[in-house]
Order: C-alpha cells, then structure tokens, then sequence
C-alpha cells in the first residue's frame, strides 16, 4: 500500500493533467450544474419540461462554460498549487457563463411556463452551484495530494524554517513537493504568540536556549533552514550556536536564481558554510539595465575559467548576449567550464578558446575572428607569495597581458573593456600589487588618449577593484576547510592579520554594475564593510566544522610571507572617491598618466621580463608607481633605498 501511494505521489510531482483534460472536466461540471438547477427549478415549480428543451439547454450552457473557461483561463494552472486568485478567476467565468445564458438562452428559458421568480433563481442556482462544485472539485484534490504528502514524506527530515518574511514563506511553499524535508512550522525570535500561523502553519517563538530545547525536542525537529543569508548572521551567536552544540542541521535555501535549470530546487538545500556568514546583504543592481547593456551583444571574457571569470560568463548568458568567447590557458578547468555550459545553459551560443594572454598573435586571433564588443579581462596571476618569487611572470601576464588585450579592444573597435583589479593595487607592498596597478595606468591612460583625440578609436576602458573572494581558487577558506578535515592544525600567518571579503557572485555584479554605470577611464572600488581577522575565521570555521579551538584543532601562526601586509586598503592616501548612484560603489580618483609618456616604458616592461631580467623589472616597476615599498621581501627591500 505505502509503495502504491509513493509511486502516485511521484508520479504527480512530475506529471501535470493536461490543459485540455482541465477543461474537459470543468466544462462537464459546469454543464451538469445547468442541467441540476434546471431540472430542480422545474421541479419546484412545478413546469414540465421536454428532452428537446434540455438537450437545447445543454448545447447553450457547452458553448457558453467553454468560452468563459477559455476567456479566463481557470484550466492552466496546476490544481495541487491553486492560490485564492485562482477561485476569483472560476468566479468570473461561471459569472460569464450566467450572463451568456441570459443573453443567449433567453428565449429557452421563455420558452418554458415557469415563473418570472422561478427563472431569476434559476440562474442564481445555476451560478451558486457551478461555483461551489467546480471549487470543491479543486479543493479535494488539494485535500488528497497534502494527505498523500504527508503520508509518504513522514520520514522525511522535520525542518522549522526560521523568520516569518515573504522569503520564508515562499521558501515553504517551494519545498511543498520536498522529498527529502518536511517543513513543520517556522521559528522566530521574539515574544510567543501560540495562536499565530502562517502559509497553514504554526509559529513557533524563542527567547532563550530553554524555550529552543522544548520546541526542539516536543517537534522533533532535526534541522533549521534559513531563508536568507544575513539571517544566518543574526543568529549566529544564538540559534547556530545552539544547533551546533545539539547536532541539529543548519541549512541554507538557495535563492531562485541559484537554483538548477531543471528546477530541483530541493537538491541545493544545504549547510550552512563559514562563507554564508561572512557575506553581506545582497547588492542591489539594476538587473533591466545591465541585461539591456550587453543584450545582443558579443562578449569576450579572459581568464573564462578561473572563479571571477567563470561566473562572469554564467551572469552573462542570462543577459540575452549574441555569443560568449570563454578565453583561458588553463586546459581542463576550462574543459569543466565547457561542459557545465553545455549541460545548463544548451541553447546559449558560446566558444571556449585555449589561449595566453600573453602571446600577441593568438589574442589577435580572438578579436579577428569574432569581433567582441564587449571584453571583461580576469585573466591575470593573484597569488602574493608566489608572484614575489617570480616578478618577471607577473609583469608578463598582469602588466604585458592586460596590455595586449587592451590594444586589441581598441584595433577591433570593442564598445567597452572592463578590467578586474585588486585592492592589493592600493599602496603596493608586493609584486602582484603593484603589477596590478600598472595594468591600471596603462587601460586609464589609453582611455583618456582616446577621449583627447591622441589615439584613434571609440573604446571606454572601466576598472574594478575589490578585495578577497570568498572560495575563490587557491583562497583561505579551501585551504582551512582542508587542514580542519586533516585534523590541523589550520595555519595563519599572523594573529593580527585582517582581510576585506566578498562572495563571487557578489564581486561579479559589482563588475556587471561598473560596466553598466561607467562611462570610461573609472577605476570603480566597492564599499568592502568590515575587514575580518583571519584568526577569527579560522576559529569560526573550526566551530562551525564541530570542534573546539585550540583543543581538537589548534591554531598555528607561520609568520608573514614575502609581500603580505597586514592589512588591505581600498583607497590609497593620494587618492579620494566621488560617489554613485550606487551607495556602495564609488570612482576612486587617482593620478594621472600620459598615454605618450609611458608607451616606452610598458616596452621595457615587456623585454624586461621576456628576458628575465628580475632585478631591473622590479625597479622599474618601484620608478612608475613610487608608492610601491616592499614589505617581508628582503630582496625587493634594498631597491627602495637606491
């Protein structure tokens, strides 16, 4: 029996009645109700009536059922998810149907001996009982598929959805079909109140640990699922603190865009991860005018397959583009790429290009053959440490790279290039940052030649500068969840180091705002909130892992590496911003290069590291942004005494 009603449940969670079997249905009712009321009316009173007057009848309250069915469309939605706006619609059309059979039928009606009182309540009978049949055939349906739920899901695991906002609810109503949680109520801070209830079910209200453990335990409930990621922040101290230390599930509910394109919505619920309680509230975009800004449009994106890269390219195919040019070295992450963009986005022309930025011909290739007007560039190295170890690579790829692709925008008549930089560009205290910088210098420069007339071409250059990614490739949070799932100890530099944080998808918008919002030669830096200790986030991601600190996992402090500071900063001393329309996004002001004055330098820049000359590609580097000073790099410390 149980295997009998699991099958029907999943069978109806896939399949819908067709349109035409709706219609079919509601038509049969609705006429069966005229043909009721009319036998019942003439029966009250007292008027006989022929087979001929009842078929005739029929045939009018068919035609008349159909075109009200059709006019307001009661047959197209699901049954099983029918909201109240779905009984103003059957309303409406048995409305329609009435006053079609008194427009219509008038003289069928007339043809009988019935009394004028009889007729008028004919027609009232006929509405009030279509009306309460056709809803009662909708509720019952409803009625049976929540009994059938509930009987198979009963082993599901119980959940409360915490918060009572348009989000928490919504969220229950997409986990209605759920095969894995049954949502038994929603959970809130504040004073009880044990009459509430919401979307049919109850509310249930904390104060403190005792009033947790009693709803906990009397519900049997195994898990709590956020609907939101700043409320995870707000309970961090309190709710998650309790589910951690009571092996209860903390869950987060995807947002609609998160979800996968065939809709298995279920399938995303997940733990809750140190990154959901490190991000920020959503940035709010205009989404209309960025989609309107690259709708059409052929769009190239360097480094395609890196973390920024890779969901630039999954914004953008939701933004209407003409055609996506993924371009990176990296063979296999670019391969994975290729294959999750053949999976999810099918319809979506794109073209994966294996290439270096670094070699002129191939990215004139790129160009040549498809055109891009719009370039988002990401490709570039990040790593502190190991760009102070090989000064010449960084200069090749951020400096010589973001060169090449910057000449090709503007040979190839590209609408716009966006460039993604780093906060580590501030005041440079390493290679990487400083190798960032120049790559700034040279696309702003350009633009302004452009602007002035002093170079041919119609190219606006834009920057973006942000600071760390959370689960950005090779960043601290794999490499802590690594260690912690080693045992440790999870190593950080220094116990007072602090880092500014930002998701992916977070980063990007601000990269697809900037595009929208730029009108050329900006340097766009984001509002970056508080900065966070990293011995913090090691400590919290311990916790949140089920370990204490210090006893199960310890915490060791490694010293500083060649190039770290101790803290990023998003504007440098010289520098001021002018805001936005955006409060979070501001134009940094920065100084000023001629374009003239500094093309034989990115020359030498070049030949320098194509002949790995260490030393005078780094001093060279120190000439044209003077703020450059070393820190922890011994080797790169004397040239700033020179």
């Amino acid at each position: 029996m149980e295997k009998t009603l699991k099958g029907i449940v999943q069978y109806a969670r896939k399949n819908y009645f067709s349109y035409w079997v709706i219609l079919g249905i509601d038509t049969a009712i609705s006429v069966l109700c005229s043909l009721v009321a009319y036998a019942v009316i003439h029966y009250m009173a007292h008027v006989p009536m022929t087979d001929w007057m009842l078929c005739k009848f029929a045939c009018v309250s068919l035609v008349a059922s159909v075109a009200g069915s059709l006019l307001f469309h009661t047959y197209r939605n699901t049954i099983r998810f029918s909201q109240a706006r779905e009984l103003w619609r059957i309303m409406c059309a048995v409305l329609f149907k009435i006053t079609c059979l008194v427009i219509i039928s008038f003289g069928v009606i007339y043809e009988t001996q019935l009394p004028y009182n009889y007729k008028i309540s004919y027609l009232l009978f006929d509405g009030l009982l279509t009306l309460v049949i056709l809803t009662t055939f909708r509720v019952s349906l409803i009625i049976v598929y929540d009994f059938l739920l509930d009987w198979v899901n009963k082993k599901n695991t119980r959940i409360l959805i915490y918060g009572t906002n348009e989000e928490s609810v919504a969220l229950k109503l997409r986990l209605r079909d759920s095969a894995h949680y049954k949502v038994t109520g929603f959970y809130v801070y504040g004073k009880n109140n044990s009459r509430r209830r919401l979307a049919d079910l109850p509310v249930y209200y904390f104060e403190n640990e005792s009033d947790v453990d009693y709803i906990m335990r009397k519900r049997g409930i195994k898990g709590i699922l956020f609907a939101r990621y700043e409320d995870t922040r707000l309970e961090e101290k309190r709710l998650l603190e309790y589910c951690k230390n009571n092996e209860l599930k903390t869950l987060i509910a995807p947002t609609i865009s998160e979800a996968d394109s065939d809709g298995n919505f279920h399938q995303w619920v997940r733990p809750i991860k140190i990154e959901d309680l490190l991000g920020r509230a959503e940035i709010n975009i205009n989404l209309r005018q960025v989609a309107e800004e690259f709708r059409g449009k052929v769009v190239l994106v360097t480094g395609a397959a890196g973390s920024i890269g890779s969901e630039l390219c999954r914004q953008l195919v939701q933004m209407g583009i003409q055609k996506l040019i993924m371009f990176d070295s990296a063979e296999t992450p670019l391969h994975n790429v290729r294959l999750e963009f053949e999976k999810k986005y099918p319809n979506i022309d794109f073209v994966p290009v294996i290439g270096d930025v670094r070699v002129k011909e191939r990215v004139r290739m790129v160009f040549e053959l498809y055109h891009p007007q719009i370039v988002f560039h990401a490709a570039a190295y990040k790593h502190v440490p190991l760009m102070e170890e090989n000064p010449c690579e960084a200069v090749l790829v951020n400096v010589t790279g973001s060169r090449q692709v910057a000449d090709m925008a503007v040979e190839y008549d590209a609408e716009k290039m966006i460039m993604v930089s780093t906060d580590k560009a501030v005041n440079p205290t390493n290679v990487m940052g400083c190798s960032k910088r120049l790559a700034e210098i040279y696309v702003q420069s350009l633009g302004c030649a452009i602007r002035e007339g002093k170079v041919k071409g119609h190219t606006k250059f834009i920057t973006t500068r942000f600071g760390n990614v959370l689960g950005s490739n090779g960043s601290v949070i794999p490499r802590f969840k690594e260690q912690i799932e080693n045992g440790g100890p999870v190593t950080v530099t220094h116990p007072d180091i602090i880092r500014f944080f930002m998701t992916i998808p977070e980063a990007c918008r601000l990269v697809m705002e900037a595009a929208t919002m730029g009108e050329g030669n900006e340097i766009f830096v984001f509002e970056m909130g508080k900065a966070v200790k990293i011995v913090d986030l090691a400590t919290r991601m311990i916790e949140l892992a089920g370990y204490r600190p210090g006893e199960d996992i310890k915490i060791e402090f490694t010293g500083l590496r060649p190039g770290e500071k101790l803290y990023e900063e998003v504007l440098s001393d010289k520098e001021n911003t002018i805001p936005t329309e955006n409060k979070k996004i501001m134009i940094a002001k920065v100084r000023r290069y001629e374009y003239t004055d500094i093309l034989d330098t990115y020359a030498e820049f070049e030949r320098l590291s194509r002949a790995v000359k260490i030393m005078d590609t780094v001093r060279l580097m120190k000439k044209i942004v003077p703020e450059f000073k070393s820190k922890n790099s011994p080797r790169f410390e004397v040239l700033d005494k020179e």
